[in-house]
C-alpha cells in the first residue's frame, strides 16, 4: 500500500536551511492534526512516549496524511537498542522522523540505523532539578557549553535539534553555525522552524500561558462554557423525568390497539 506523498522529506528541509523559518506544532490529538494540516502548518510533532500515545499515533498520521510529523520518544530509554526498537516503530506506524533527549551516544546508534534523529538543547523540563525553570545560556561560559552540545549532537548524526527557552541571539548564531535544523521553542525567530505546542496557540489550559508562547484562542474558557451546559442539561433532564414531561409520545413507539389486544388475549388464554 502506498503511503500519500509528505509535504516534505529531511532532505527537502536542509535545502530549506537558513531561506525561510518554518511553523511548527507540537499536536496532541487527530483533530489537532487535521486542523493543523488543512491550516498550512509545515511541521508537526506529537508524543509517542506511552501507550495511549502509541495507540494514538495512526489516527493522528492518518488525519495528516501529508503532513512531515516527528515523534517524541519516552525519556529516560534505558539503552540504544530499546531507543532503536521504539524509533522503527514509530516510523512503522508513519512518522518523518523520531525526536529524543537522550545522549549523543543513545542519538548516534539510532542515526546509525538511518533513522532521522531530532535532539535537544537548552531547557530540559524533565532535568529542571538541575537547571530550574529558567533561560539557558545567557552567561558565556553556559552559552559555550550549548554550543558544544550542540556539536555533539551534530556530530553524532542528528538532523535537527529543538532549541528550548534561549536567548535569542545566541540561538541567531547557534543557528547559523551548525548543519543542524534548529527548532525555536522560546528561543526567538533566529532559527528554522518556529515550534509551539498547540494547547499554547489554543488557551487550552488554566494556568498561566509560558512567556514564549501566545494564546490566539481561549479554549480552557471553552471547555468550561461547554461543562456548564453538560450540567445544565444533564439537570433539565432528571427535571423532565421527574415531572413526567420525558418521554413524550414523540419519544416513544406507538402499538395499534387492536394489536395489542390480540397480544393480551394470546397472553392470557
Amino acid at each position: 500500500m502506498l503511503r500519500p506523498r509528505k509535504k516534505y522529506n529531511v532532505y527537502e528541509l536542509q535545502k530549506l536551511k537558513g531561506k525561510r523559518c518554518l511553523t511548527h506544532i507540537h499536536v496532541k490529538s487527530p483533530d489537532e492534526a487535521a486542523a493543523a494540516e488543512e491550516a498550512g502548518i509545515d511541521l508537526m510533532s506529537c508524543s509517542f512516549d506511552s501507550p495511549e500515545a502509541q495507540m494514538r499515533f495512526p489516527r493522528i498520521v492518518q488525519a495528516a496524511p501529508s503532513s512531515f510529523i516527528s515523534c517524541a520518544t519516552p525519556h529516560g530509554m534505558a539503552s540504544a537498542e530499546e531507543a532503536i526498537r521504539v524509533a522503527f516503530e514509530a516510523m512503522e506506524l508513519g512518522a518523518s522522523s523520531v525526536y529524543c533527549s537522550s545522549s549523543p551516544r543513545i542519538i548516534e546508534a539510532m542515526a546509525d540505523e538511518g533513522i532521522p534523529v531530532v535532539g535537544h538543547l537548552g531547557l530540559v523540563p524533565r532535568h529542571v532539578t538541575w537547571t530550574g525553570y529558567r533561560a539557558i545560556g545567557k552567561k558565556p561560559r553556559e552559552a559555550k557549553q550549548l554550543f558544544d552540545r550542540m556539536k555533539e549532537l551534530e556530530n553524532a548524526g542528528a538532523y535537527a535539534a529543538e532549541l528550548e527557552v534561549v536567548p535569542h541571539k545566541l540561538a541567531s548564531y547557534l543557528s547559523a553555525n551548525t548543519k543542524m535544523i534548529l527548532m525555536s521553542l522560546g528561543a526567538g525567530s533566529g532559527c528554522d522552524t518556529q515550534f509551539l505546542f498547540s494547547c499554547d496557540i489554543l488557551g487550552d489550559y488554566d494556568e498561566q500561558i509560558p512567556r514564549h508562547a501566545k494564546a490566539y484562542r481561549d479554549f480552557s474558557a471553552e471547555r468550561k462554557r461547554l461543562q456548564a451546559e453538560r450540567i445544565a442539561a444533564f439537570s433539565e433532564y432528571i427535571a423532565d423525568v421527574n415531572d413526567g414531561n420525558f418521554p413524550t409520545d414523540a419519544n416513544t413507539v406507538g402499538m395499534a390497539d387492536e394489536d395489542f389486544d390480540q397480544f393480551v388475549k394470546e397472553v392470557e388464554e
